[in-house]
C-alpha cells in the first residue's frame, strides 16, 4: 500500500515545497519576528520531518522530538490572523512550485489550511 507521501514524489517533493516556502518567510516583515533563529534551515528540516511523517512517510520527526503537540509548541509565539494568511501565502507558493495533482493539491491545502487556522493563538495584531 502506498501513502500520500508516496504518491506525491516522498521526501523530494515536501523538501521542495518547504524550501519555498522558507524562502518567502526569510523576506516575510510578518512572519521572521515569530522565527528566533538566526538560520532558518534547522527550522525549514523540522517542518519538513514532520510534514513527512504526517503524510505517511519516516517517523524522524516524532523519534526526534516526539509527540508534535504544535499548539504547544507554537503558544510563545503570537500567532495572529494577519500572520496566519502570511503564513498560507508563502505555503500556497510551496504547493503552486511542485505541480501536484488537482487532487493532491486539494487534499494538501485542505489539511494546511485547516492548521494554519488552529494555530491561531492572538486575535489582534
Amino acid at each position: 500500500m502506498t501513502t500520500f507521501y508516496d504518491d506525491i514524489g516522498g521526501l523530494e517533493t515536501i523538501r521542495a515545497i518547504v524550501t519555498r516556502f522558507y524562502e518567502g518567510v526569510a523576506g516575510d516583515e510578518v512572519l521572521r519576528p515569530l522565527y528566533p533563529e538566526e538560520d532558518l534551515a534547522p527550522a525549514a528540516e523540522r517542518f519538513t520531518l514532520f510534514l513527512a511523517q504526517y503524510w505517511g512517510g519516516p517517523t524522524t520527526y516524532s523519534d526526534a522530538r516526539g509527540h508534535p503537540r504544535l499548539r504547544m509548541r507554537h503558544a510563545p509565539f503570537a500567532v495572529t490572523p494577519v500572520a496566519k494568511d502570511h503564513w498560507l501565502m508563502h505555503f500556497r507558493a510551496g504547493l503552486d512550485s511542485v505541480h501536484l495533482t488537482p487532487e493532491q493539491d486539494a487534499q494538501f491545502w485542505d489539511y494546511v489550511t485547516h492548521a494554519a487556522q488552529f494555530m491561531v493563538n492572538t486575535l489582534t495584531d
